[in-house]
């Protein structure tokens, strides 16, 4: 009945089918350097309650709260972004509001626009002038991320209501708060 090859009407040669345009080559992707890394991002309007873990780079513009964020790579919290958390990362860069301690396995930098509230630990900080921040520093050259666990992990052994631990001279241990002799020695742990 219908035949595509034959013309349509008598006398009138058969049109070519338009040619398939052949496409371009598709680029390969360019393969990611460490600086150019995947960017997971927490936009403005984005609340979070709970703890983040990213397995890649890190930009907060919006508002979390919880006990922690962590990523192996960077974690970047924009002006606009309002943390409520302990942050862990290779590199931590604050512009925003954070209200936690901080862990940086390489370092740490807190912006003019930075306002900070927590204990850092990184083998290097950088605080701009202008940066706001309360709390301590600790830039010990070793495993940083399992420094600030460990101090974390003490601090709450420590508000858990633990006793300190006292030795008499006959090296008999009591534990409690009261203390008769001058001479005894408190030992933690």
């Amino acid at each position: 009945m219908f035949d595509k090859h034959k013309p349509t009407r008598q006398g009138e040669p058969e049109s070519p089918e338009p040619a398939a345009t052949p496409q371009p080559p598709k680029a390969a992707p360019a393969p990611a350097s460490a600086g150019s890394a995947n960017v997971a991002m927490i936009g403005p309007g984005i609340r979070i309650n709970g703890d983040v873990s990213a397995d890649s780079n890190l930009r907060i513009d919006g508002h979390i709260e919880g006990r922690s964020i962590e990523s192996p790579h960077d974690v970047e919290i924009s002006e606009s972004g309002k943390v409520t958390a302990s942050v862990t990362a290779k590199v931590v860069k604050i512009a925003g509001t954070v209200n936690g301690d901080i862990a940086g396995s390489e370092k740490v930098v807190i912006s003019r626009s930075g306002r900070v509230q927590g204990n850092i630990v990184a083998p290097r900080v950088q605080l701009e002038d202008g940066a706001l921040f309360r709390g301590s520093i600790d830039m010990t050259p070793t495993d940083s991320a399992s420094s600030a666990n460990a101090e974390k992990q003490n601090r709450s052994a420590g508000e858990a209501g633990t006793r300190p631990t006292v030795v008499t001279d006959q090296g008999k241990a009591a534990t409690g708060s009261s203390r008769k002799d001058a001479e005894l020695t408190l030992k933690s742990g």
